[in-house]
């Protein structure tokens, strides 16, 4: 798994919880083979959609053991390891690695917001020091800071930094990354609603919220754009674009853990600071899960 290239729909897991604020393990063994079932590509626990900041160390090593275990080796299992610390980084790392990760994603250090330069020399101690391939992630409007094109293609030489999450939502920094990255590096959206055109642009695929609730159809949606049936994918994008807006409509995961509680498939528990979702969105999230095909009118 760690030598193949990742492409199509990887899901950015939620993280279920109990009411008490535990891990709510059946419910996430659960949520993980259904994933499976539906056809998804990948799955990326202990991201920020996993609440991972809220999160021990002891239950992100679980929450991947059961999702690796879950899996069963077939598909990639890319295990959040990021933080702003470089040797705390590179030491969950190593935990990550030790329960079976096939992959790790390493978020931009957020607060601190390093210069360029820092960016590099961070992402490069944790792939010189890592057991596993790395899967850089740009999230400008959680850390704070912008890993920019030059930055992410500097880092594309790396041996061990094999793809890129680019949530900037700057697709003229996405289409410099695809354009000038070397061979078999990934580009991979960060945002639902760009997928499409990530893919058409010549990107390889996205890591997921709404594929939490609608997994089939977002898996879908990269098979029919990385074929080249654009006709049928720009359907598929067009009658996802509701899910896709609606499930950020406060900050995620929020609305997503929602969405999964209106499908049964979790219970609407997240951990402070996070609180569930206004019920004065109810209505529009619902619509959007009906018009995705994944909850009955």
């Amino acid at each position: 798994m760690t030598s193949l290239p990742l492409s199509g729909c990887s899901t950015a897991l939620v993280t279920p919880f109990t009411a008490d604020g535990a891990l709510d393990e059946a419910a996430l063994t659960s949520l993980v083979a259904w994933q499976v079932a539906e056809g998804i590509h990948g799955l990326v626990p202990c991201g920020s959609t996993g609440e991972a900041a809220t999160l021990s160390l002891e239950e992100r090593r679980r929450v991947v053991r059961l999702t690796v275990e879950t899996v069963a080796g077939r598909i990639p299992v890319i295990a959040g390891a990021g933080g702003n610390d470089t040797r705390v980084a590179i030491e969950t790392s190593k935990a990550m690695a030790a329960e079976g990760a096939t992959h790790l994603l390493h978020v931009s250090p957020m607060y601190s917001k390093p210069p360029q330069r820092g960016i590099l020399a961070h992402f490069r101690a944790i792939a010189d020091a890592s057991p596993l391939p790395i899967v850089v992630y740009n999230v400008p409007g959680r850390t704070g800071s912008n890993i920019e094109a030059e930055t992410t293609l500097a880092l594309a030489e790396h041996a061990n930094i094999v793809a890129v999450k680019e949530a900037s939502g700057n697709l003229a920094q996405i289409t410099q990354i695809i354009r000038h990255a070397p061979a078999g590096f990934r580009t991979l959206s960060g945002d639902d609603g760009l997928t499409l055109a990530v893919i058409a642009g010549g990107g390889h695929g996205l890591i997921s919220v709404v594929s939490n609730a609608a997994p089939a159809a977002m898996s879908r949606l990269c098979d029919l754009a990385r074929t080249g049936d654009m006709e049928a994918a720009r359907a598929l994008h067009l009658q996802l674009h509701n899910i896709s807006q609606t499930a950020f409509c406060e900050s995620n995961p929020i609305p997503i853990k929602a969405a999964l509680a209106m499908m049964g498939r979790i219970g609407n528990n997240l951990r402070l600071p996070l609180v569930p979702m206004n019920t004065s969105h109810e209505p529009a999230l619902k619509a959007a899960l009906v018009e995705a095909g994944v909850l009955s009118a």
